[in-house]
């Protein structure tokens, strides 16, 4: 379930970073474009939201957003990665945050430091968002809609106190918008596909009931398309296990890496993970 969020959160969220720029960085921007990070050779999945910005001290920078719904040890070195790949390919610095939205406490480093002296040393930091630390009662009190969608993964010890009362209070506050009737259909699909990812399915479907007959939702176009997105990247994820079997059993034989990769298509990475 997770990592399907993980592969679908760069078009959930396309129209949400405005308002994290804006209020959880307080950063005053103008988007240029959208620019395209990937590490085809090491790993198979692209950074999530990567757009040269201008800023209002006319500076031009990169701004590098990563939706995770999971600790990964590895990010440091991912989000290091990202950075050169940035600053190599496209002459931006960088300016880079993580957005965790994960039910298990934050456990991820915000980045990578050693030193060997004056001549052999690095100090590398981001931004790390634990959406769960936020408050109810601070997003609410604004007018960042969009954040709204992340309500119900929010204020994570009420949360788990009041359980699904806090998630009704989140729809309805979502109902209360004051948005046209597509726009707040929009959100409340967001915010309910998200609130899978902390609330049973049979208590979100309960809390939601009203909302969805009110706003229709089922006809909202990203509840479909991520839905959809859903279904096919479950049969891709089957796939890739099916693969890693056959790579396991090959190993076992003593086939070499370099077949398998050719045999499974899997990245020489994860063949390689296989053996530990």
């Amino acid at each position: 379930m997770l990592g399907k969020y993980d592969i679908t959160l760069k078009n959930m969220f396309s129209d949400l970073t405005d308002d994290i720029l804006s209020y959880f960085l307080g950063i005053q921007h103008t988007k240029i474009e959208e620019l395209n990070i990937e590490f085809p050779r090491v790993e198979t999945r692209e950074s999530d939201m990567v757009f040269k910005c201008s800023t209002k001290e006319e500076n031009t920078i990169a701004i590098h957003i990563e939706f995770q719904s999971d600790n990964d040890d590895k990010m440091p070195y991912r989000m290091l990665r990202y950075a050169v790949e940035i600053m190599e390919k496209y002459g931006l610095m960088p300016y880079q945050v993580v957005v965790y939205i994960g039910e298990n406490n934050l456990n991820m480093a915000n980045g990578v430091e050693f030193d060997f002296g004056k001549e052999n040393f690095l100090k590398y930091r981001y931004k790390i968002i634990d959406v769960g630390e936020i408050k109810f009662s601070e997003i609410t009190q604004t007018n960042y809609y969009e954040l709204f969608t992340l309500l119900p993964l929010m204020d994570k010890e009420r949360r788990k106190k009041e359980k699904e009362l806090y998630l009704k209070e989140c729809v309805e506050m979502i109902k209360k918008i004051p948005l046209e009737q597509e726009k707040k259909r929009e959100l409340a699909a967001k915010a309910k596909i998200l609130a899978e990812l902390v609330y049973e399915e049979e208590i979100i479907e309960k809390m939601f009931a009203e909302v969805m007959k009110m706003l229709n939702l089922e006809k909202s176009a990203t509840f479909r398309r991520l839905i959809e997105e859903g279904r096919k990247e479950g049969k891709k994820e089957g796939e890739k296990e099916g693969r890693l079997a056959v790579a396991k059993e090959l190993l076992k034989r003593g086939m070499n890496i370099d077949e398998i990769v050719e045999i499974t298509k899997l990245p020489k990475e994860e063949v390689k993970k296989l053996l530990n």
